[in-house]
């Protein structure tokens, strides 16, 4: 009876850790599947990521190319990967509302800020999140939706990851609260140009000059140092990117900090490192504030 009673038990743990990979969140535009590591508990908060795409892709196809929800249980962070708008016109592809340049080509008036911070309510309302490592990764339009996300949204989101993504066309003000900035960009992307370009007459800025007005915004000194080489794309050899960062004389919580892929494209043959970089990036990177920088000490 016993042996009858832990076999019980040990199914139904197995179930509760499966169940968890399984949840699905609605935050308007439908069911959304949400990745929870086997490790997630209620009393411990846990990080959050959120995945935005590329122009005319989906948040499934984003994350089967980067696989940032099979590393949730190595990481221990919340995983969502949402789609953005469909096109009424033309070929009707998915995009995000996030700047003048890119990617709302047919005037859409819905929010796809109010979307994502309804996502990542949605989520804190359910789970145990912890609101200093909240995150936004994002590929393209996706990394320009996630500079905009994070311009608006600045006391809520810790830092962000842009992969071939760009700033607004027209700087504004500095946000609210600081927050970390990661660009990951190409020399040779042919669609989003390292050293900008625009999009229909849109212009759009380049990869330095998007992160040095992050830099700006973060109260950083806009002179950066070249602190490192990585491996990102592997059929280009050795550390093919460059590490700049901007980290001197920054806000509290704040940073800027550049990956340039020498040579590399649009939508560059990720090395076996580069989504476990990035993700151990943005883990290094929390909200810092002064009363948690006091509760710290």
């Amino acid at each position: 009876m016993r042996l009858n009673i832990a076999f019980i038990l040990t199914f139904s743990q197995l179930i509760a850790v499966n169940t968890l990979w399984a949840q699905t969140i609605d935050a308007g535009r439908g069911d959304l599947p949400l990745t929870v590591p086997s490790s997630y508990h209620a009393d411990t908060p846990a990080p959050l990521i959120v995945m935005l795409h590329g122009y005319g892709h989906s948040g499934a196809t984003q994350d089967h190319y980067l696989k940032f929800s099979s590393l949730a249980d190595q990481f221990g962070f919340l995983f969502v990967a949402p789609d953005g708008q469909q096109e009424t016109r033309g070929e009707r592809k998915s995009f995000w509302n996030a700047s003048q340049a890119c990617c709302n080509f047919y005037g859409s008036t819905d929010s796809d800020v109010d979307y994502i911070m309804t996502i990542i309510n949605n989520i804190k309302s359910r789970y145990n999140i912890d609101a200093n490592r909240v995150y936004l990764f994002g590929h393209s339009n996706g990394g320009f939706m996630s500079y905009r996300t994070a311009y608006e949204n600045s006391h809520s989101i810790a830092a962000i990851a842009s992969l071939a993504g760009a700033e607004a066309t027209v700087a504004g003000p500095p946000p609210q609260s600081p927050v970390h900035i990661l660009q990951i960009h190409g020399t040779a992307d042919g669609t989003i140009a390292y050293d900008g370009d625009e999009i229909v007459g849109n212009s759009y800025p380049g990869a330095i000059e998007t992160v040095e007005r992050w830099a700006a915004y973060n109260g950083c000194d806009t002179e950066g140092s070249e602190e490192a080489r990585l491996d990102l794309e592997k059929q280009l050899p050795g550390y093919d990117s460059t590490v700049t960062r901007y980290d001197e004389g920054c806000k509290l919580g704040g940073s800027s900090e550049l990956w340039t892929i020498i040579d590399g494209a649009h939508t560059p043959a990720i090395s076996d490192s580069f989504s476990e970089n990035v993700i151990e990036w943005l883990m290094a990177h929390p909200k810092v504030t002064a009363d948690s920088a006091n509760a710290a000490d």
